[in-house]
């Protein structure tokens, strides 16, 4: 399945009918009267989040979305028919901004959850509603009012409590495998991941919590280097980080402070969002414990965070990991 998880399109409300001119003709009734009904209103473009959906793929191809136009009032005072909204389904996880200002319009995380980006057109008055002493038989009445029409832009942000970064081939989609059903692409280069992979692993208590492989993050990625600023983006929703580092590197050390250098510049709050440090790959250093203890004590030092030695290939110190996981979601509350 291709990810994509930002799009433009365009929506257009329905314009409102027209008033009518219209007269009261009945037999015996020599002086009807005005009887021109009113427009109805136009429908109204809405978003509502679904569950069934994770990318915006569908807007690739679809880019404008208009709402049916209101009906004509008719005689007898008889109002026109209110135009149908268009209802337009999009991910759990939705940003909505403005195209052209750049402002947010709404945020759609709950499922069912809706907004309104182009409100109808208010349908036109009748020409009764120009009865007065000095005009008994009016015959002006109103057109309908245009529907709102812009141009949205749609950002995907995965919603997941737990965010696993680190730098290409640190192991992330390894360990997502391992603790969960999902079965991402794996292989021994950098960038195998090129879009978020989803996995939900069960905690003790039987509930389920969405773990996210963010793929590989780069010096430079805040200023947009490689897919920088598009997996990011996603880190965004996430109440806890589990920070994957490579013990086979050359310099585990300096690839901690790449990853938190770049979580510090990009902002929103994510260089304070808890961290989890785990050391990846300890079984690939042959039974090394000195080079490993002595990494794992370095990131304690510099991090002031306990360091969870592990290997996803092996499956060796997840469960201690997980408990350290569930036991800072439980603590945490993360405005997202």
């Amino acid at each position: 399945m291709q990810f994509i998880d930002q799009a433009e399109i365009e929506v257009e409300a329905g314009t409102g009918g027209d008033g009518m001119v219209a007269f009261r003709r009945e037999k015996y009734v020599p002086a009807g009267g005005p009887a021109g009904g009113n427009g109805g209103r136009g429908g109204s473009v809405v978003l509502e989040a679904a569950t069934d959906l994770q990318t915006l793929l569908d807007f690739r191809y679809a880019r404008k979305f208009k709402a049916e136009d209101g009906q004509r009032g008719g005689p007898k005072n008889m109002t026109g028919a209110s135009g149908s909204d268009r209802l337009i389904l999009v991910p759990c996880g939705t940003t909505i901004y403005d195209a052209e200002t750049g402002e947010q319009l709404g945020d759609l995380v709950e499922p069912g959850q809706q907004l309104i980006v182009a409100k109808g057109g208010k349908g036109g008055l009748g020409n009764r509603h120009f009865l007065n002493n000095f005009n008994r038989a009016p015959e002006k009445a109103l057109p309908g009012l245009p529907g709102e029409q812009r141009m949205i832009r749609l950002e995907l942000k995965l919603l997941a409590e737990v965010g696993i970064i680190g730098l290409p081939n640190a192991g992330k989609s390894t360990l997502i495998s391992a603790l969960s059903a999902a079965r991402p692409k794996i292989a021994d280069y950098p960038f195998t991941t090129l879009v978020p992979n989803l996995g939900v692993v069960r905690k003790p208590t039987g509930d389920g919590t969405v773990f996210a492989d963010i793929p590989g993050l780069i010096e430079g990625a805040h200023l947009g280097t490689g897919l920088g600023h598009d997996f990011l983006r996603h880190i965004e929703r996430t109440r806890v980080l589990l920070h994957l580092i490579d013990a086979t590197q050359d310099d585990p050390i300096a690839a901690y402070h790449v990853i938190q250098d770049e979580l510090a510049a990009y902002g929103h709050g994510l260089s304070d969002r808890p961290q989890i440090l785990a050391l990846n790959k300890a079984d690939a250093l042959g039974g090394n414990l000195e080079r490993v203890e002595a990494i794992a004590a370095e990131l304690h030092r510099i991090s002031s965070l306990p360091v969870f030695v592990i290997s996803a290939v092996a499956q060796t110190g997840l469960d201690s990991a997980l408990q350290e996981v569930w036991r800072v979601l439980d603590g945490v509350e993360v405005e997202v």
